[in-house]
């Protein structure tokens, strides 16, 4: 089993904590020297982290209602995964991109490998429909904006659309996405929407994770903002999967939600949505890498990269648990 306190010594944590003090710049001088990437992608694939969760007040996993709440713990398991070599990078809100960041130039100056050089950063944008509210659909843009993005020298950004038919908030946030999906057009910023049909039930907002109600909503994501060349899609697994993949020409990336608790179910499911149309690209998918039950982070993230990256059959990705579990534990010591 993964020890994330192992890992990621509370005390290089302490120094994070001491730049925030005393040098609140160093994230920002950090990402001014990042080695950032020529092209978004290298093989017309992506393999992505998710870790934008805890900003909404989603934090549990499992049986534990606030597992992403632990800091500490939460960065560990995403440094983790970005040790992968065929993960592409992270989506993240800024809080932790500059966690991440400081940790970067940190180990850098220790004479340590940095976590983020050629790696993607992309900012969640919207975060403001907090979990359980009585406002959830109507989500703003309560994060960055492009503008943050070509100051940061961040490499994307990601928006959240849920739309709830008998919720007027949803309009709001339709009207949000378009916007923010302009100006990044004019910074030349990728945006990765996420665009999903919710309904209400007893355990609150649900999203409907069939072919039909998925290639609908694709189809109005696709015509949002002043153009759709840098726009991606994020969207659910469901049976049928070819016909959403049919339902635009816009890349798709695959997202996880809850974590399956075990790697096989997700792992499958990426491999089958990867065979339903040319233009399924990859995954951005967060709480089944970072908690993938009793396995390492890294060996899951590096199984997922595998059927992207290499096309590996599910067999193949669960094989390679035992070479990388383990792999380079003790690179932050």
């Amino acid at each position: 089993m993964f020890n994330s306190r192992e890992f990621l010594p509370d005390a290089l944590i302490a120094r994070v904590v001491d730049k925030r003090v005393t040098d609140p710049e160093y994230s920002s001088r950090v990402a001014a020297n990042r080695v950032r990437r020529t092209s978004l992608t290298l093989d017309g694939k992506l393999n992505i982290l998710a870790a934008d969760h805890p900003a909404r007040r989603v934090t549990k996993v499992g049986d534990d209602g606030i597992a992403m709440a632990d800091r500490r713990d939460y960065l560990a398991r995403i440094i983790r995964v970005m040790q992968a070599g065929d993960v592409d990078g992270l989506m993240a809100t800024m809080d932790i991109v500059e966690d991440l960041l400081t940790i970067h130039g940190l180990v850098r100056e220790s004479g340590g490998e940095g976590l983020v050089d050629g790696k993607l950063l992309i900012a969640s944008f919207n975060r403001g429909g907090l979990a359980g509210t009585a406002w959830e659909l109507d989500d703003p843009v309560t994060g960055p904006s492009a503008e943050t993005c070509v100051e940061w020298r961040l490499d994307g950004a990601k928006i959240l659309l849920r739309i709830g038919d008998d919720d007027a908030g949803s309009l709001e946030t339709v009207l949000a996405s378009a916007e923010a999906i302009t100006e990044c057009n004019a910074e030349k910023i990728p945006m990765f929407l996420e665009p999903l049909p919710v309904v209400k039930t007893d355990k609150g907002w649900t999203v409907v994770k069939t072919a039909e109600a998925l290639a609908k909503i694709a189809g109005v994501a696709s015509a949002l903002g002043d153009s759709s060349r840098y726009l991606w899609l994020k969207l659910p697994y469901c049976e049928r999967y070819e016909v959403v993949a049919r339902s635009t020409t816009l890349p798709i990336l695959l997202l996880g939600g809850e974590s399956a608790g075990s790697p096989a179910p997700f792992l499958t499911q990426l491999a089958s949505a990867l065979q339903a149309g040319p233009n399924v690209r990859g995954a951005l998918v967060g709480r089944n890498v970072l908690y993938p039950g009793d396995e390492d982070p890294l060996a899951m993230a590096s199984a997922a990269g595998g059927i992207i990256h290499h096309g590996w059959t599910v067999e193949q990705a669960l094989e390679s648990f035992g070479a990388n579990r383990g792999k380079d534990l003790g690179r932050l010591r």
